[in-house]
């Protein structure tokens, strides 16, 4: 079966975030504008997830969603045959998203004022709810290689005070598209356990790897501290369905369990009866779908790439997974004022610029290039126009 990702489809005046706030936020405007910010596709869902909605609408009783058989077995066949990872489904749990999923996490097993560990630069909202929940964010910041990030585990052990509950981990990391090794995996855990820290995993992105790089589910890396770990999924990401506001939290240890049960049953939130059902669909009947589009993207990868280093100073990080390209403008010797004047003023692409995403993240821009390949190479060659003069 042959998926198109290449016919651009109109998202304008759809209740889109992405398109539709895209002027009152950056002030440019949705008639040739180029969003490249918030992170989700331009891309239809998968057939199955679309024929599910459609009987669903056909049916037309939207009532309260019962009986999860379904929907556990496909999250447990998926994480099975995809991640070499065992569920047991006893121990899943869904909320309203994963923000949702990291905010329950907070409150479960930390208490105001306490310290929760970020590798930063690191998908912002996280940083957001620690502080919405009176926590403090301690920022450890990655180490930047020519082509990769490390941690660096001296630096943040010299941080510590004894206050830290939690780590809030990425794997794959947004927004600089790293996908960790089992080892820096297990060296995370050990820390945690060192420390007596809580370790939630937020593997959102973990479908979303290319060609040369293989995901190592955290609790598949640290077994011996699996006791310790709270893993994040959602097929969200995966096929596009973020709108549906289903994630799904894992935890193994039952005494943790029963406090995240206890603080979710205290928001009085049930599942999403459509995001439920797009879940299920597209776990069961989604692979085919999932393996076009990695390809797609995989060259678009390489557009992206290949347009954007051709601008002196300019670098694009290698990506091992995401679609969010992550390109560092030091070199350009440009302010963020200068960045944002040629970015969204004279190219009019708007992407999120690094200082949201924390320590080391100011003079780099993430921009989401799953979209057309014919959009991304207009993207390419208008931010190739705006800096032509390096040229």
């Amino acid at each position: 079966m042959s998926f198109d990702f290449d016919t651009p489809i109109e998202r304008r005046q759809t209740n889109c975030a992405k398109w539709d706030e895209l002027e009152a936020i950056f002030g440019v405007s949705t008639a040739d504008g180029l969003p490249m910010w918030t992170a989700d596709m331009d891309f239809r869902a998968p057939p199955a997830v679309n024929a599910t909605l459609q009987n669903m609408v056909d049916h037309g009783v939207h009532g309260y969603f019962g009986d999860s058989a379904a929907y556990h077995s496909a999250i447990v066949n998926w994480m099975d045959r995809r991640h070499d990872w065992r569920v047991d489904p006893e121990c899943i749990a869904t909320t309203h998203g994963l923000v949702t999923a990291i905010g329950l996490c907070l409150q479960a097993f930390t208490a105001p004022g306490d310290r929760v560990i970020l590798f930063t630069p690191v998908y912002h909202v996280f940083s957001k709810m620690v502080a919405a929940n009176e926590r403090e964010v301690v920022e450890a910041e990655l180490v930047k290689g020519e082509d990769s990030y490390h941690i660096d585990f001296d630096a943040l052990e010299a941080m510590m005070t004894g206050q830290e509950r939690m780590v809030i981990f990425c794997s794959p990391h947004n927004p600089i598209g790293k996908v960790w090794s089992a080892g820096e995996l297990a060296q995370v855990a050990q820390f945690c356990e060192k420390h007596d820290l809580i370790l939630i995993s937020d593997e959102i992105h973990h479908d979303l790897v290319y060609p040369g790089f293989s995901h190592t589910p955290m609790i598949n890396a640290a077994p011996k501290q699996i006791d310790r770990i709270v893993m994040l999924t959602a097929a969200s990401k995966t096929f596009n369905l973020a709108g549906g506001k289903a994630g799904q939290v894992t935890i193994p240890n039952e005494a943790l369990r029963a406090r995240f049960a206890k603080a979710h049953a205290a928001l009085g939130t049930s599942a999403n009866r459509f995001g439920v059902m797009m879940t299920t669909a597209a776990y069961a009947y989604g692979e085919d779908w999932l393996e076009a589009l990695l390809a797609y993207l995989n060259e678009t990868r390489r557009i992206v790439d290949d347009g954007l280093n051709a601008i002196p100073g300019v670098r694009s990080m290698p990506l091992g997974a995401t679609y969010l390209a992550w390109v560092d403008f030091r070199d350009t010797g440009m302010d963020e004022d200068e960045l944002r004047d040629r970015i969204e003023g004279r190219a009019r692409v708007v992407g999120f610029h690094g200082k949201m995403f924390g320590a080391g993240g100011a003079g780099h821009v993430r921009f989401n290039f799953a979209m057309t390949q014919s959009r991304v190479r207009t993207a390419v060659e208008r931010l190739q126009d705006a800096f032509a003069d390096l040229q």
